[in-house]
């Protein structure tokens, strides 16, 4: 599905979030590598998962088409800075619901990025009938943890030792929800 796009000032950065199109796939792909390169807040390692170019235009396609998912990204000088995606499901009890997830490169991080996409996301799912976002975070993003529990989330459960990072630890997931009634 797409959205209008939207302008934002922030600390002197001017962005723009909108809808992903075809033409942002090579960028997409390349810019998800360096996101995952740089903190272990997400699933991934630098390099794992790896989807190219053709593989974002794929899902680019599918998203827009789909009236259940939604795929946006965050434009600073016509390069994506940031992407959210909003994943729905095929199978009817669990039509009520989106997975969402987003991440920011971190030269970017404190200009409200990740808010302002996390805040059309839930404006799109409110105003499209989805009744329940869900998300999974690490249990150390404590600023994550807070943005999304100001914005009406709840902590439904924990994955306990969840992941394993860079210092060998086993970390907990926080499942959370947000239920739109």
């Amino acid at each position: 599905m797409k959205i209008n796009q939207q302008e934002f000032d922030v600390q002197g950065i001017h962005y723009t979030i909108r809808s992903a199109i075809i033409q942002d796939a090579k960028n997409l792909s390349e810019i998800r590598l360096l996101i995952d390169g740089e903190t272990e807040n997400l699933d991934r390692e630098k390099g794992e998962a790896f989807i190219s170019t053709s593989g974002f235009e794929q899902l680019i396609e599918s998203d827009t088409e789909n009236n259940r998912n939604l795929f946006l990204v965050a434009v600073v000088h016509d390069k994506i800075v940031g992407f959210s995606r909003c994943e729905g499901h095929v199978l009817s009890r669990f039509s009520h619901k989106v997975e969402f997830g987003v991440c920011v490169l971190k030269d970017f991080w404190g200009y409200g990025i990740g808010t302002n996409l996390l805040k059309k996301s839930i404006s799109w799912a409110d105003s499209n009938g989805i009744k329940k976002m869900t998300l999974q975070v690490l249990e150390t993003n404590d600023k994550a943890i807070e943005l999304y529990k100001k914005h009406g989330f709840e902590i439904e459960g924990l994955l306990k030792n969840d992941k394993v990072l860079s210092d060998g630890k086993y970390y907990n997931t926080i499942i959370m929800g947000r239920f739109h009634k």
